[in-house]
């Protein structure tokens, strides 16, 4: 697909992007509550709309983007989202300031992403994992956006994310910020979240 074939996602693309940025802000706030985010576009399979809506939104030419295997393999998902954000790819998952997972059952651990520095701790990995189904039970979580506890629960996921998010949020203010992109509905997990049971 050459990009000039390549059509505008958002309608009206100002709207558009600081819909999906407040629905981004909402759900990053309020960790593991669920969020609707219609983007009204089809992007390449096999990259889902909610996550390209993401990106498009918060993403832009001085913001390198990490795709996995299934996203890397299909040339049309970098070309829609260099048509849209101006992004080039990062080679590895440790110099991204975005990256995407299609297969979570393969995806790296989240200690293979930038952790950013004392100095700098913004500079880390958002990482975004398609799922799909998001639900409000699961994990117990805890930590700031949160009124005592709440659950949150999405599949499929890495068989041992409760380990590594544990391990995540004891790297605080290091480590990376997760956002899970359902098929029409997105929730985060800040690294200041805390996992306090996992069923």
């Amino acid at each position: 697909m050459s990009q000039s074939a390549i059509q505008p996602a958002f309608a009206d693309a100002s709207r558009g992007a600081q819909a999906v940025f407040r629905s981004v802000m909402d759900a990053m706030s309020r960790p593991g509550r669920i969020t609707p985010l219609d983007a009204g576009f089809a992007p390449p399979a096999p990259l889902n709309a909610a996550a390209a809506a993401i990106l498009i939104a918060l993403a832009d030419f001085e913001t390198p983007l990490w795709l996995d295997g299934p996203l890397a393999r299909h040339g049309e998902v970098a070309e829609f989202l260099r048509f849209h954000t101006g992004a080039k790819l990062a080679p590895t998952p440790d110099a991204a300031a975005f990256a995407v997972i299609a297969d979570p059952a393969s995806a790296p651990t989240l200690g293979a992403f930038a952790q950013g520095t004392p100095d700098y701790p913004d500079r880390s990995t958002t990482v975004i994992l398609q799922v799909e189904r998001l639900t409000p039970d699961g994990w117990q979580i805890a930590g700031p956006g949160i009124n005592g506890h709440a659950h949150f629960g999405a599949t499929p996921l890495p068989g041992d994310l409760t380990h590594q998010f544990k391990n995540n949020r004891a790297r605080f203010p290091l480590g990376v910020d997760l956002i899970f992109a359902g098929p029409s509905e997105i929730a985060a997990l800040p690294r200041s979240t805390r996992i306090l049971e996992a069923r």
